[in-house]
């Protein structure tokens, strides 16, 4: 970087950069593909199931794979953002995610499925905490809750309308087509935003990348990821299960000792301590698996209990996707006024009523209705969860603050996942709807009681008004 080049975003609050609202689209767009493809995979998994012979493991596998490592290289690449910049690491992070998608889309074999997943992970782990950064460098104020707004109803609006473009995608070229669509978007995407992203300078100018502190921490997500997908054959109780648990827990441990003593942490996990971030982290990880479970069972329940095809499928999700980014645009516009407290409680309240619908009356009228109102909720705390953890952060440590968000993102999309494909295995690989019922009721109960830890942990309005 030229010496006269100056920190364009770190002075966005004297002068707004005049292009921040598309950049924003630009990278909204862009995270929206990151997303779509945990959803937009899922309803065409009974496809890709039939076609490459997938067992129950691979299948929750080609979800968990993706997510789990996003989510566990995710600190990686925040940290990376801080390193050396955040426009680097963001068009670095959407070239890999676009090569692996055209790769994913020729596999003719799980391993080469999984595969292709795991090297989207990575390229989304670098896109995402560096883009998100680069949203909360150009937004203050009201304007910054705004477009963390946009940039919730993108997020959670894309789990929904993946599922219909799944559908489209599935029931006309085929399932290849939901990752070959990722390759024109993205490459249109990486030559605007490398003219439009303002210079940044390494907001941490010295440091080595911690690799040991990403390995462990993505080596214990595993482990207990791979303990919830086992739990559903072999039992929650079982030996194999507790080990795994245990190993994960170690694992964890681990990674905070080591964070303590290496001279440059992947992350200082005292930010963790702090109560907005560790409220919204909470949060954003509620979020995320409460919406993959609801997505998870409804794309089944269509599909392999009422014989729905795929398109069909599809279109059902789309009043979930509007419900999604109604609630996120509301509550980006009510944040600031109301505060986080009251939008976190109503919005994990409102989650529960949806998904007790269905829970209580299995009917696909019951679904979609259940399911939308759900989503609504969802889409507020995506907001609430990113104003509350971010919203006080000092500039150095935006990266791995956006990163620390974004990783329990994706870590309650891999245990949604995980957890629902355990509670309705009867019903998956059978003609019972008993567990979706148990599916529906769990997800519920457990909006309920994130309802009240919500209610006693997030703070006040002068967290978010930053």
């Amino acid at each position: 970087m030229r010496p006269n080049e100056t920190d364009e975003m770190s002075a966005q609050h004297d002068a707004p950069h005049p292009l921040r609202w598309r950049i924003l689209g630009f990278l909204g767009v862009a995270q929206l593909m990151l997303i779509l493809d945990v959803t937009v995979v899922a309803i065409a998994l009974p496809h890709i199931e039939t076609d490459l012979g997938l067992s129950r493991e691979a299948l929750t596998w080609t979800v968990s794979a993706y997510t789990l490592t996003f989510g566990g290289l995710m600190l990686l690449g925040g940290r990376i953002a801080d390193l050396i910049g955040a426009k680097r690491v963001a068009l670095a992070g959407l070239l890999l995610f676009t090569v692996a998608s055209l790769v994913t889309g020729f596999a003719d074999s799980a391993a080469l499925l999984v595969g292709g997943r795991i090297a989207q992970g990575a390229g989304a782990a670098m896109l995402s905490p560096s883009a998100l950064a680069v949203v909360m460098a150009l937004f203050s104020g009201d304007e910054r809750n705004r477009a963390l707004g946009v940039w919730s109803a993108l997020g959670g609006g894309g789990a929904a309308l993946g599922v219909l473009l799944g559908g489209l995608l599935t029931a006309g070229p085929g399932w290849p087509w939901v990752f070959y669509i990722n390759v024109p978007i993205g490459l249109v995407i990486v030559a605007a935003l490398a003219r439009m992203l303002p210079h940044q300078r390494a907001a941490v100018p010295r440091g080595r990348l911690d690799v040991l502190g990403a390995l462990l921490v993505t080596a214990s997500s595993g482990a207990l990821i791979y303990a919830l997908v086992r739990a559903g054959d072999q039992g929650w109780l079982t030996a194999a299960t507790g080990s795994l648990v245990l190993l994960a827990a170690g694992g964890y441990l681990a990674f905070v000792l080591w964070q303590r003593r290496t001279r440059s942490p992947l992350m200082d996990v005292a930010l963790l301590a702090r109560r907005p971030v560790a409220t919204g982290t909470f949060l954003i990880l509620v979020a995320t698996a409460l919406m993959i479970a609801v997505f998870f069972l409804g794309t089944f329940y269509f599909q392999q209990a009422r014989g729905y095809g795929a398109l069909h499928t599809g279109l059902l999700f789309l009043p979930v996707a509007l419900a999604t980014m109604l609630g996120a645009n509301l509550t980006g516009r009510a944040i600031s006024r109301l505060g986080a407290r009251p939008l976190a409680v109503v919005g994990l309240l409102t989650s529960a009523v949806g998904m007790a619908a269905p829970a209580l009356w299995l009917d696909p009228v019951a679904v979609v209705v259940g399911v939308a109102v759900a989503a609504a909720g969802t889409g507020a705390l995506f907001v609430v969860a990113s104003a509350t953890a971010l919203g006080q952060v000092a500039p150095h440590e935006a990266g791995i603050a956006a990163g620390i968000v974004s990783t329990f993102h994706e870590f309650g999309a891999s245990i949604g996942a995980a957890v629902v494909s355990s509670v309705a295995a009867a019903s998956l690989v059978g003609n019972t709807l008993t567990g979706f019922e148990n599916g529906f009721i769990v997800a519920a109960v457990a909006a309920v009681a994130a309802a009240v830890v919500a209610a006693l942990l997030t703070p006040g309005r002068t967290a978010v008004s930053h």
